[in-house]
């Protein structure tokens, strides 16, 4: 491999990638014409994240004739979150744009990002404008968890904002501050704050391939959104465990009243082992809650990289 010393980028495109092989000559058809009328220095950073396809070997093929690109090779999948922190670590640009390389999010769309950030914006983020085309089911979900976690966090996340996004380098030195390892990248933009301007755009449908999420990894990256951001889950079983033992406590002086008074002993065989049961579930569910915090404290304090990256290809 022939490495080629650059000029300063001004702007960096960070794509993670797993398993591409199939859109990457359409996302490169997409993305160069755009590049090219900024006439301003750029680089194109990809990082593969664990792909097992021919991934690799093509943008090793692309790296011959376009001396802009920049490979970052992990050691293996790490996942997007962790994958898009890695692109950042290697970018080098006045300005990174986060970009899919499904072509989900039209890579057009950076002509007007670009000229966002020159009217003063530090952060340009693309929004869906809708989820009509989603499934119910799907949209429900989607829709409660923002509600969800807007209420229960400080931070507040805009809904159906995308990881499409510029970002000046002062945002990126701000987030690659940030040295959590179980990582929720859409609140950590968030949270950063900066001056934001958003577009709203449709999503379009993937050139080839598939999604690699599927309803597992969606239900642990909501958890991991709501478990990063809000302690509420856990003080929460501290009003339910104060309003239970309140309630004990008044059918307690209940049963002694009618006891003494009336000399009823109320029976009930079928309805004291229901109540067992349902405070028993009560019991495990709030140590499943604690032990989701409790892990991410382990996780943490082991302090294990986020990523590992096992060769940089196209930089001296």
């Amino acid at each position: 491999m022939m490495f080629v010393t650059m000029t300063s980028p001004r702007l960096s495109i960070v794509v993670p990638m797993m398993n591409e092989e199939e859109s990457l000559d359409s996302f490169f058809s997409r993305l160069l014409p755009v590049l090219k009328q900024l006439h301003d220095p750029y680089e194109i950073v990809i990082v593969n994240d664990g792909s097992r396809d021919a991934t690799l070997n093509k943008l090793q093929a692309y790296q011959k004739t376009l001396p802009e690109l920049v490979v970052v090779d992990l050691s293996r999948n790490f996942g997007k979150e962790a994958a898009l922190t890695a692109g950042f670590s290697e970018s080098r640009g006045e300005a990174v744009i986060v970009l899919d390389a499904d072509l989900q999010d039209p890579p057009e769309l950076i002509l007007e990002m670009v000229q966002k950030w020159q009217e003063g914006y530090e952060v340009v983020a693309v929004v869906r404008k809708d989820r009509k085309t989603d499934a119910f089911l799907h949209r429900t979900q989607v829709g409660l968890f923002y509600r969800f976690i807007n209420l229960l966090s400080d931070t507040q996340i805009k809904p159906n904002v995308r990881d499409y996004r510029l970002m000046c380098r002062s945002a990126v030195e701000a987030f690659l501050s940030l040295k959590e390892r179980t990582r929720f990248n859409k609140g950590l933009f968030a949270w950063l704050g900066f001056r934001e301007y958003y577009i709203y755009q449709e999503l379009q449908d993937r050139v080839a391939g598939t999604t690699k999420w599927n309803f597992k990894k969606l239900f642990r990256f909501a958890l991991d959104g709501i478990t990063s951001f809000s302690t509420a889950p856990l003080r929460i079983w501290t009003y339910i465990g104060f309003a239970t033992a309140f309630f004990a406590f008044l059918l307690g002086l209940v049963m002694i009243v009618k006891a003494l008074l009336f000399g009823i002993i109320t029976p009930g065989w079928t309805s004291t082992i229901v109540v067992i049961l349902f405070f028993s579930g009560l019991n495990m569910l709030s140590v499943g809650i604690l032990g989701e915090y409790v892990g991410r404290i382990f996780i943490e304090t082991k302090q294990r990289p986020i990523f590992i990256i096992r060769k940089v290809y196209g930089r001296d």
